[in-house]
């Protein structure tokens, strides 16, 4: 076959998903929803918090830490909720609306890379968010950094594993970004309320402590508490976080449409 008549190679899987993951992020970052609330709201609260008087002294009711130190985890959990919640299921609700995905669908892309790219921006996104998150607690308020860092690492994973989860799951049985938008937004205040953002868990009844360490963001604080404290997280919670991504994983996986 002569030079002017060979077909072009086609690109590589991995190019392919590189090409649509780099086009997603500028288009997150050009939306500006997403950084706001994932990465700027959680600092904003982390600046507020710290600079509360009260915050910033040791407790006898949390083992000698401060107020700012319980609530660490809790606001590390709160970024990867808005990530996963809101940000995640309302933008493939939103493709699904105008009929982006219809398109997609029907091109050598794919469902599974037009889907790992998104989880590519949003851990991206929340891994940034992470770093500069404790950065800016250790550096400005003093907090003790992790003192159990692989147990710290595990825990964060399995939260966005479970969380990212369970924002895909919205996306598949949602057919608009305003739906997507109203679920995620009424899962999300159950959710942070068990997560100890209003009322510190230890401050919980017993009976919401419990119903607290099963739900998602519950056993995710719970794990990353422990794990910044110096104890390795207790196995329920990883468990309990790895149930919520199997299940609501499988789920969205079987009930994703294009259409």
């Amino acid at each position: 076959m002569s030079a002017n008549t060979a077909t072009p190679p086609a690109a590589s899987p991995g190019s392919a998903l590189w090409r649509l993951t780099r086009a997603e992020f500028r288009l997150y970052l050009r939306d500006r929803v997403g950084p706001i609330w994932g990465v700027g709201f959680p600092l904003l609260l982390l600046i507020i918090f710290g600079n509360i008087p009260s915050f910033n002294h040791a407790k006898h009711v949390y083992g000698g830490l401060t107020e700012l130190d319980i609530y660490v985890p809790v606001l590390v959990a709160f970024s990867l909720a808005i990530l996963s919640l809101t940000a995640l299921p309302s933008t493939l609700a939103g493709y699904r609306e105008k009929g982006v995905l219809r398109r997609l669908e029907t091109t050598p892309i794919g469902p599974a890379r037009v889907l790992g790219a998104q989880l590519a921006v949003n851990l991206v996104t929340a891994l940034v968010t992470l770093v500069v998150f404790l950065a800016v607690a250790k550096f400005a308020f003093d907090v003790v950094l992790p003192k159990q860092f692989g147990g710290f690492v595990l825990a964060w994973v399995l939260a966005a594993a479970q969380l990212m989860a369970i924002g895909l799951f919205i996306a598949a049985v949602t057919p608009t970004r305003s739906a997507a938008q109203a679920i995620g937004t009424v899962l999300f205040f159950p959710m942070m309320f068990f997560a100890g953002l209003w009322l510190p868990i230890e401050e919980m009844p017993s009976i919401l402590r419990t119903i607290s360490h099963d739900t998602p963001l519950g056993a995710a604080v719970r794990a990353l508490k422990d794990a910044s404290g110096g104890h390795f997280p207790p196995a329920a919670s990883l468990l309990i976080m790895v149930g919520y991504a199997v299940v609501f994983g499988a789920a969205a996986a079987r009930w994703f449409r294009w259409e």
